[in-house]
């Protein structure tokens, strides 16, 4: 037999302990299921505690009502030749008035009167105004305004925008 001893202070030093994977782990489960709870209990962002109560009102909501009394003018399509500047060569936009039936044909007699407004500031604008993120917002409202002004107040209720095809 061999004289072999062995080191035990080797064998310490080249093991590391297992007890902070231990600590972790049971650290880690335990938050998964408090975060869990606090979901499902609707502490947290999740489902509402008062989800139930919710389903029952929207039952209760009244009934709605007839639809209003429009009709839809349906504006001719317009093709813009853009300028020099735009990437784009051609606008092409088609739209719809919303109007009461009682002014439906009234509407319909000055529907050349509203064709050139739109035609007029659709030809003025500029690149910057279509890059913008809100530009078909703030076209949409800049045509309204300028074609309630041509029809007559309370005649158009709304312009409905249904082409709007940069090419």
């Amino acid at each position: 037999m061999t004289d072999a001893t062995v080191d035990d202070t080797a064998t310490k030093a080249g093991k590391p302990s297992r007890l902070p994977l231990i600590i972790g782990l049971v650290l880690a489960i335990a938050g998964g299921g408090g975060g869990f709870y606090a979901v499902q209990s609707g502490l947290l962002g999740g489902a509402s505690p008062h989800a139930e109560e919710a389903e029952h009102a929207a039952e209760d909501l009244p009934e709605t009502g007839p639809l209003p009394d429009v009709a839809f003018v349906e504006v001719p399509p317009v093709t813009i030749t853009l300028g020099q500047a735009m990437q784009a060569g051609h606008l092409r936009f088609r739209a719809s008035l919303e109007v009461p039936k009682a002014h439906e044909q009234e509407v319909l007699a000055i529907l050349p009167r509203v064709q050139d407004v739109m035609n007029t500031y659709l030809r003025a604008l500029q690149t910057e105004d279509l890059q913008q993120a809100a530009a078909l917002v703030r076209i949409r409202a800049q045509l309204l305004r300028r074609i309630k002004l041509v029809v007559g107040e309370g005649r158009v209720q709304d312009l409905l925008i249904l082409d709007f095809v940069l090419n």
